[in-house]
């Protein structure tokens, strides 16, 4: 008997496995904080073997030599992956034996096209293969994208993905289950596709590296790849490099005086709490990045690199599971960090700052008028399906560095959902801007009466 346990990443939209026999085990793909992994190895009573990656990662810190340092596993990695750090090099066809006793191997299939080096594991049970684990190459109804590595490799990689799946559905059984690292909300897959699990034979009818030639494949694929998130630039460093082991013990104590002195020096302040508190009472100049959506992603991809910043946080909870997602992206360690509301986080007589919410119907009736700037900060493809006449589109992860391009007036902002609104919407106020958030489903806009234009 086996098993394979998923440990999900949802703010990166990742997944992470477990999978072993009732001895010993595989990790693969496993995150920064390695101690979900090490629970889930001992609630099952498994020694960890091996810890492999399908390849050096480009959107997250991979927790994979920590791994194998702390349990003295060995850890595989491609040959082709260019890393600084003593490793055991993989090889196409290469096998290693999981758990004996469940006659559990694991088989490395070259699958280059997310990566050039990248490798997906075939999980072999008395030689029948019943699960692969893909990485970034074959997703549920999609692929990894292929542009993450360098421009000039990028259709040289997405031909190469086409080959990749399609030597995953000759080689393996239909029955296969598929068992991705990405696809699940990451910006490493080139398109998001509904559904939770899938297999070899599912995905020979409903996957476009399976059902269109390349030719067709290649270009439907590199006409819809979305934007990179800017922290990327800094992942396959660490993780070639070799991470730094993490530091998860609570942050030095921040108050209302230190905050203020944070702010003064330009560093960033972060509110982890919801919109709607938010937007009713702040620090002023301080940054909401809500804790319960995608914090990782859109911090990361936000802050410029290395700037110091503060967390503030409702309770002692939120502030812990943040700084796990923050770890997971190469935000080490907050400069400070405070706990509660604004009453505990502003200085004897300063007051709150605050701004407006409203929907879109609330903007049908001021729109178009005198005054009233429309600004949707959602990404190029979004908008592309249709956006609100007479906006102004500044994405968010854009705006930081383009404030000054935001028209003079009242500043309406809105995205698909609200929390990237409730983003650009206190970038703004701490911009000293007279802003509004739009905290609704773009699909109301039509609705409420606006016009609402394709491009």
């Amino acid at each position: 008997m086996f098993f394979i346990e998923t440990i999900e990443l949802a703010g990166l939209g990742n997944r992470s496995y477990l999978a072993g026999g009732e001895r010993t085990a595989v990790a693969v793909d496993p995150p920064r904080d390695v101690d979900q992994v090490l629970a889930a190895a001992a609630r099952r009573g498994v020694r960890i073997a091996y810890v492999v990656e399908t390849h050096v990662h480009n959107d997250y810190v991979s927790g994979g030599l920590e791994l194998a340092r702390l349990t003295g596993a060995s850890y595989l990695v491609p040959e082709g992956a260019r890393v600084r750090f003593a490793h055991t090099p993989v090889r196409d066809g290469d096998t290693v034996t999981v758990d004996a006793d469940a006659r559990l191997t694991l088989r490395a299939m070259a699958t280059p096209g997310h990566t050039p080096h990248h490798t997906s594991y075939v999980l072999q049970e008395a030689r029948a293969e019943v699960a692969v684990f893909t990485g970034g190459s074959l997703l549920i109804g999609t692929v990894g994208r292929p542009d993450l590595v360098e421009p000039r490799l990028t259709e040289h990689l997405a031909r190469a993905q086409h080959a990749s799946a399609h030597r995953l559905a000759a080689e393996l059984p239909d029955a296969t289950a598929v068992l991705p690292t990405h696809g699940f909300g990451s910006f490493c897959s080139s398109s998001q596709a509904e559904g939770d699990s899938t297999t070899i034979g599912r995905e020979r009818v409903a996957n476009d590296a399976l059902t269109q030639d390349v030719d067709t494949f290649v270009a439907d694929l590199l006409a819809n790849l979305d934007d990179i998130p800017a922290y990327y630039a800094h992942m396959g460093p660490v993780n070639a490099a070799g991470p730094a082991t993490v530091d998860l013990t609570p942050p030095a104590v921040a108050d209302p005086d230190e905050i203020a002195a944070r702010l003064a020096a330009g560093e960033w302040v972060v509110d982890l709490r919801n919109r709607v508190a938010f937007a009713e009472g702040h620090v002023a100049g301080s940054f909401n990045f809500e804790a319960e959506g995608q914090l990782a992603t859109y911090l990361a991809w936000l802050v410029p690199w290395g700037k110091p910043v503060t967390l503030l946080a409702e309770s002692p909870a939120q502030l812990a599971e943040a700084q796990r997602e923050l770890v997971r992206v190469g935000i080490d360690r907050p400069a400070a960090a405070a706990t509660g509301g604004p009453d505990a986080w502003l200085r004897q007589g300063e007051v709150p700052a605050s701004f407006p919410r409203a929907t879109f119907a609330d903007l049908a009736e001021r729109h178009p008028g005198e005054g009233i700037v429309v600004l949707d900060v959602r990404r190029d493809s979004e908008r592309a399906d249709g956006h609100v006449e007479g906006s102004v589109h500044i994405p968010v992860h854009l705006l930081h560095r383009r404030l000054g391009e935001v028209p003079d007036g009242q500043v309406w902002v809105h995205c698909a959902g609200g929390m990237r609104a409730a983003v650009a919407a206190s970038l703004l106020d701490a911009a000293g801007r007279d802003v509004v958030a739009v905290d609704d489903g773009f699909e109301a806009a039509e609705k409420a009466g606006l016009t609402v234009r394709a491009v």
